[in-house]
């Protein structure tokens, strides 16, 4: 395992700057997509939450 520890450190063919920026795009195409998600969501519950408050009554808020 150290042998493999010490090839990896001292391995210097890595990746071309073209493929970084290309893991950049996936990566934040998903963060991108998970916010556009989480927002639609929290909004929902907020809406909801909402007319809860609005109605004053808790038992058609389950």
């Amino acid at each position: 395992m150290t042998n493999f520890l010490k090839n990896f450190a001292n391995d210097e063919s890595g990746a071309s700057a073209a493929e970084y920026a290309l893991i950049l795009v996936v990566v934040g195409m998903a963060i991108v997509a998970g916010g556009i998600t989480l927002a639609t969501s929290i909004g929902n519950a907020m809406s909801d939450a909402a007319s809860c408050i609005d109605t004053g009554t808790a038992t058609s808020c389950a």
